[in-house]
């Protein structure tokens, strides 16, 4: 079945809630906005949802927090949120086809939307538009990782040619596509060379899928002794890592970036013997949140539209710097 008739069927089961919900309408003066999230227990998201609610508390309007593992859940949440008075919301989609079904709900209940992180696309795989988004450049953020594992090699005196790259992929999602293909086209640009570069594609965006993936990529390519792992994020790269303990492998043989800055590094950084996790891109989600919480109030309230689409760049933070990188961002 595909996709957007799954979901509109889900949308006409759903629908029949309109009718006993009724109108709801907020007072002028106050303003109610959601705040919906795909995995709210990952670090990213839990920071991007209560820096929304602080800048909330700071201009005077209301967050819901709510979260989206799926179609169902989203449309739940939509339907939650204005059964509360809500004139709009930020959402990072489940999944970004959702796009044109999310803003079909959201223009029945006449309700503003932001995209933040993963950005809505059509049918067709292009960007959406007339959905303001903020998120990251991923093709310049997965550059950001490439060159730093590169500068790494480099500096430890590795010989590309001896050393596997470890590419945990999730091709379903653009956003993380767009990561892996930035990070592997500076990698060659360096000069390493394309056939050791081995994907090990993942089920999910966390810790343990990437574990999953990664155990058999290691086991059938042992030939390797040096190893670099990236990915879409850094939950993603530590799975990678903690697999290479698994098989065996030295810390100082494994070099793994991430993207992201959030508690999942921070503790990484804390333990008292480094692993293979080397650093990652740091983006700061505080910013995120605050940002596309400000705008909607802003479009709700004064009628200010937010930009179309607003691309923010990252910061490598490493073992060495993390702590004064982490302050610099409001992380």
């Amino acid at each position: 079945m595909k996709l957007t008739t799954a979901f509109t069927r889900l949308a006409l089961g759903s629908a029949v809630m309109l009718a006993s919900l009724g109108p709801v309408q907020a007072q002028e003066e106050d303003v109610k906005i959601g705040f919906i999230v795909k995995q709210p227990e990952q670090a990213w998201f839990i920071n991007e949802q209560r820096a929304a609610t602080e800048r909330g508390e700071e201009l005077g309007f209301d967050v819901v927090r709510q979260r989206g593992r799926d179609g169902q859940e989203v449309l739940s949440a939509i339907d939650n949120l204005y059964a509360q008075g809500a004139q709009g919301f930020v959402i990072c989609p489940p999944d970004v086809r959702l796009g044109p079904a999310i803003m079909s709900r959201a223009e029945q209940y006449d309700m503003k939307v932001i995209t933040v992180d993963d950005q809505f696309v059509t049918s067709s795989g292009e960007p959406m538009e007339g959905v303001p988004h903020l998120g990251m450049s991923g093709t310049k953020i997965g550059q950001q990782v490439g060159e730093a594992i590169a500068a790494e090699m480099e500096a430890r005196g590795w010989n590309p040619e001896e050393v596997a790259a470890l590419r945990i992929t999730n091709n379903e999602l653009p956003t993380a596509v767009e990561r892996t293909d930035g990070a592997t086209q500076a990698l060659l640009a360096s000069g390493f060379p394309e056939a050791n570069i081995f994907d090990a594609p993942q089920q999910s965006t966390d810790t343990s899928s990437a574990f999953s993936a990664a155990s058999p990529v290691l086991s059938q390519r042992g030939d390797y002794q040096h190893w670099i792992i990236y990915a879409l994020n850094e939950e993603s790269v530590l799975g990678g890592v903690r697999a290479t303990e698994q098989y065996g492998l030295a810390a100082d043989d494994v070099i793994g970036v991430g993207i992201n800055g959030s508690g999942a590094a921070f503790a990484e950084f804390s333990r008292n013997n480094p692993t293979g996790f080397h650093g990652t891109v740091a983006v700061s989600s505080t910013m995120h949140g605050r940002q596309t919480a400000e705008d909607l109030y802003r479009w709700i309230s004064e009628g200010q539209e937010p930009p179309a689409n607003t691309e923010t760049s990252g910061t490598l933070m490493t073992r060495d710097n993390w702590q004064e990188v982490r302050e610099e961002l409001g992380l």
